[in-house]
């Protein structure tokens, strides 16, 4: 991993619930503040992780740039872009975009994008700044297994221009792979018929684990396939299949430092926060506070 990041044994005074099986986690309330040993933690600090920008991104249409430094001050050192209609770098050149970036000391690591429209074009550009990934985020349920088998070959093909560019392709799952279709699991096929050297994955935890699987497991089962993850946190005050729930890290029911760490040892390199529920705050707020959680995070 190019920044290795430094993990401790989790304080006593850290609630052991925190090491739990996934199943065995107790439901929090989205009010629950977060807890007390994790925030006054000096050492045993996850030195870089990132924000998906989708979190904030009725900010990055009125100014992405403001939003942008205002993320950087929160401590991310690290951002994921999205395509909103301006383009991944957001009306500016790729070398503007890198220019104030550098200038704010984070990385721009990745970004979520249209991949089956100009792709070329697309990865030689983020190939040009230091980018690391192109990330197809949605294909969409299927009705069957031969659509998820040609997507499969869609994304060898993708993986393959990308990496003549320079850059890597990874695909981001939502829950709808994870639903058994004609007695197979989508995203298994999808993980087993990619080429490892072409085609990386970005785990969603939070759709995983909504889809009734085990975010753990499967980082486990298929090592150094998940090289991103998404932190992004279930609140327990809905029904557990419920699409739209997500909560300020900490306060839901997921099991962030044991989710972290089978990534952290089983080649998951970037851990990039995300939410888009924001009953009660600010997407700006939850940004602030989910950076809190994240550089005070032990394990």
């Amino acid at each position: 991993m190019k920044n290795r990041r430094t993990f401790i044994k989790l304080s006593a005074a850290m609630s052991a619930g925190a090491f739990l099986p996934l199943q065995f986690c107790s439901p929090k309330k989205e009010s629950d503040t977060l807890t007390k040993a994790v925030l006054s933690a000096s050492t045993g600090i996850l030195d870089n992780f990132g924000l998906q920008l989708y979190s904030v991104k009725e900010k990055m249409a009125e100014d992405p740039i403001a939003t942008i430094k205002t993320i950087a001050g929160f401590g991310y050192t690290q951002i994921e872009g999205f395509d909103d209609g301006k383009g991944i770098f957001w009306g500016m050149k790729n070398t503007e975009f890198k220019s104030l970036t550098d200038d704010l000391g984070i990385d721009f690591i990745a970004s979520h994008a249209n991949t089956y429209e100009n792709l070329e074009k697309q990865a030689e550009e983020a190939a040009a700044i230091g980018m690391k990934y192109l990330i197809n985020p949605w294909v969409g349920p299927q009705k069957s297994m031969d659509d998820f088998k040609r997507i499969t070959d869609d994304f060898n093909k993708q993986g393959e221009i990308c990496k003549q560019q320079g850059i890597k392709f990874a695909y981001h799952n939502h829950g709808y792979s994870f639903i058994e279709l004609e007695g197979q699991i989508p995203h298994d096929y999808m993980l087993e018929n990619t080429d490892p050297g072409l085609v990386d994955f970005e785990m969603d935890t939070y759709w995983v684990y909504t889809a009734g699987k085990d975010p753990i497991e499967y980082i486990k089962k298929y090592p150094n396939r998940f090289t991103l993850g998404h932190v992004k946190d279930k609140s327990g005050d809905f029904e557990f299949s419920e699409p739209n729930g997500s909560t300020i890290i900490g306060t839901g029911i997921m099991d962030f430092p044991s989710i972290l760490r089978a990534g952290m040892d089983n080649g998951m390199n970037y851990f990039i926060v995300e939410q888009e529920r924001f009953e009660g705050t600010t997407p700006i707020e939850a940004a602030e506070k989910n950076a809190a959680f994240m550089k005070s995070l032990v394990f």
